[in-house]
């Protein structure tokens, strides 16, 4: 749920290198409170270096931060203690109950003693572990474990939630109720941060996706207007053999194809309306000598759009 509003996180030109990597290069973008803004691209791509200079845990070569109002640095308190960072690694003690250490960490926060209890029972409802409140995280499923991760960012209100790839290695029933959780933060007003390189969570969850590869942020803006830069097109996957070349130059003269290329096993092609343009298409294909075995056609989506920005599928 988007909302008007001055931004809870402005960062600019962000950069970062280690050695003669560039992992982070000139990366801004900006959060309102009540948006899920998310960082979608492939492992390696940046996301991780960009969310550590976001929180104030990695010291950045370039460009500002600031988090409610507040510069960010490795040094600050005020902005630090506007953020709840949910890493990829599990912060819990799985000796501890579920309630235990939800107390420690408000404790760790500053919370006063008088009110531990009553916000660690709150964010245990938040979380759906209220009913597994005394048992220790060590019984838990990896789902249940992140949960309580989550659980820990926000027991301190936080203006801003970052979540790094929180649903890395969770069972689907898992995942579902984590992003559930998430649509429920971002509609009571609090920004949200989101990296993944799962384009369905980037779709479900984001109200603004910026796409990250190689460091860079390639695009961003609302899911219509990604799909936008790649026009009202289906993206058509071909596996065929025989005259490819020959059925390659048959497809670009059609009036209803965009782009056409080869891949292994057939042809690619962006097309307008495909369902209509099939026929013609197939026949086009058969009369210069290309036999066409399977047919998958996409309408466009996030990962049409990384595809068309990179060059390559977002799990390549």
């Amino acid at each position: 749920m988007q909302r008007a509003g001055p931004p809870v996180l402005e960062c600019t030109a962000l950069r970062k290198r280690f050695g003669d990597l560039l992992a982070v290069d000139g990366v801004g973008f900006t959060i309102a409170g009540g948006e899920t803004y998310g960082l979608l691209g492939p492992n390696g791509a940046g996301k991780t270096t960009t969310i550590s200079m976001v929180c104030g845990l990695l010291e950045r070569d370039g460009g500002t931060v600031t988090v409610a109002g507040r510069p960010m640095t490795t040094r600050s308190v005020e902005a630090k203690a506007a953020i709840g960072y949910i890493p990829q690694e599990l912060a819990i003690y799985p000796d501890l109950t579920a309630r235990e250490n939800l107390a420690f960490f408000a404790r760790l926060y500053g919370l006063p003693r008088a009110a531990v209890s009553t916000r660690v029972a709150e964010v245990l409802d938040v979380i759906g572990l209220a009913d597994r409140a005394g048992d220790r995280a060590s019984e838990f499923s990896g789902g249940m474990k992140r949960r309580l991760n989550i659980g820990i960012g926000l027991l301190h209100r936080p203006r801003l939630l970052v979540l790094d790839e929180p649903t890395a290695g969770v069972d689907p029933q898992s995942r579902n109720s984590i992003l559930g959780s998430i649509e429920e933060l971002s509609d009571s007003g609090m920004a949200v941060l989101y990296t993944t390189h799962y384009m369905e969570e980037a779709e479900r969850l984001c109200d603004r996706v910026g796409i990250i590869d190689g460091g860079q942020l390639k695009a961003e803006g609302t899911r219509r207007e990604l799909v936008a830069l790649v026009g009202e097109t289906d993206r058509v996957r071909l596996s065929a053999a025989g005259e490819l070349e020959a059925g390659l130059a048959a497809c670009l003269v059609l009036p209803s194809v965009r782009e056409a290329s080869r891949h292994d096993d057939g042809l690619d092609l962006l097309v307008d309306g495909a369902a209509a343009a099939l026929p013609g298409l197939l026949a086009a294909l058969g009369a210069a000598g290309v036999t066409v075995r399977s047919v998958d056609v996409a309408e466009p989506n996030l990962e049409a759009v990384f595809l068309h920005l990179t060059g390559r599928a977002l799990r390549d």
